[in-house]
């Protein structure tokens, strides 16, 4: 009996101190993807790239896939960021996101939604991987319980590293998933609604510090079209 107790104690002991180590190296490589993401952002003065957004529905087991480019200038001292989103599949539409402000042309509608991000219904998949890109470790850190899950291998081929970030203050959304790459590049964002829906986005391609125009930002939209203001 006194070596079982012996025994069990011991196992306690190397199980505790295992855990011990592992939280630590967990908590290591978690500052360390912060880290890398902080310095990727830092270096980034544009992105173009090609997105596929996939909405999926929990309940009814179905997803719809959107197919399209981007184009992204992060804010800066004397410039608001500029986001813009031209789909090509299932259907052409295009939205243009500068500051805190948004246009949505639906061309097969010939209608264009103006509005506010932050008062748009989904806004939260508005800008995508995008979004996140440009908060530093320390908004990271203040606004979400970041969690470290593991690396993975996404679309495309792409090794990274997969976050789970939940909000410490109220939002739209439940929760959010990141994949960042070994250069602290986010290819992958997942947006989860409190009704579970989801929202993936990846982007593809991606070419970084090309010069990009603030005039491609303006939509060029024909006569006729209605403006509704949402």
């Amino acid at each position: 009996m006194t070596k079982i107790i012996r025994y069990s104690l011991l196992a306690v002991v190397f199980g505790t101190t295992f855990f011990a180590i592992s939280v630590t190296e967990t908590h290591a490589q978690l500052s360390e993807i912060l880290r890398r993401m902080e310095l990727n952002n830092k270096s980034i003065q544009s992105i173009k790239a090609g997105v596929t957004m996939t909405k999926h529905n929990p309940q009814l087991n179905v997803s719809d896939v959107t197919v399209g480019t981007t184009s992204y200038l992060p804010k800066a001292d004397k410039r608001v960021m500029y986001a813009r989103v031209d789909w090509t599949q299932p259907q052409e539409e295009s939205i243009v996101v500068i500051g805190d402000a948004y246009q949505l042309y639906r061309p097969r509608m010939k209608q264009v939604i103006t509005g506010k991000v932050g008062k748009a219904k989904n806004s939260s998949s508005i800008g995508g991987a995008l979004g996140f890109m440009s908060m530093s470790r320390e908004q990271l850190r203040a606004n979400y319980d970041v969690t470290y899950i593991g690396e993975v291998q996404i679309g495309g081929g792409a090794k990274t590293w997969h976050l789970q970030l939940t909000p410490l203050k109220q939002t739209s959304y439940k929760s959010a998933e990141l994949w960042v790459d070994g250069n602290g590049m986010p290819l992958q964002s997942k947006i989860i609604e409190h009704n579970n829906d989801s929202t993936t986005v990846l982007l593809s391609n991606i070419k970084k510090n090309d010069t990009i125009k603030t005039s491609i930002f303006k939509l060029d939209l024909p006569r006729g079209v209605k403006e509704v203001k949402a």
